[in-house]
């Protein structure tokens, strides 16, 4: 069984709950957003309430056809320059000393 936390299924609805925002600022009606997206209405629905269910590639599709640009922000989550954290941990195994003649 997967984790699933209270903070998640928050941040799953307010990305649903911005997407349809986006979408009606955009005067785009839901019809023609689920076609754009290669889904039914009912699943553009799930989406737009922010249901977990909904594949992540729907979510890029939906990102890169309201917004291509915002898609490379999506694409480079956890990339290394991104990834504060994992760069952090990596800096704390260097070695301490390192040891014979350096053929620099």
């Amino acid at each position: 069984m997967a984790f699933k936390s209270f903070v998640v299924d928050r941040a799953l609805k307010k990305l649903g709950g911005d997407l349809k925002d986006a979408r009606r600022r955009r005067r785009i009606k839901s019809a023609l957003m689920a076609e754009r997206l290669g889904v039914t209405r009912a699943t553009l629905d799930r989406m737009e309430k922010g249901e977990a269910s909904v594949s992540m590639s729907i979510y890029a599709t939906a990102i890169y056809s309201l917004d291509p640009d915002k898609l490379s922000v999506f694409a480079n989550i956890f990339s290394r320059e991104n990834d504060v954290l994992g760069q952090i941990v990596s800096d704390r195994e260097l070695p301490q000393r390192i040891r014979g003649a350096s053929k620099l």
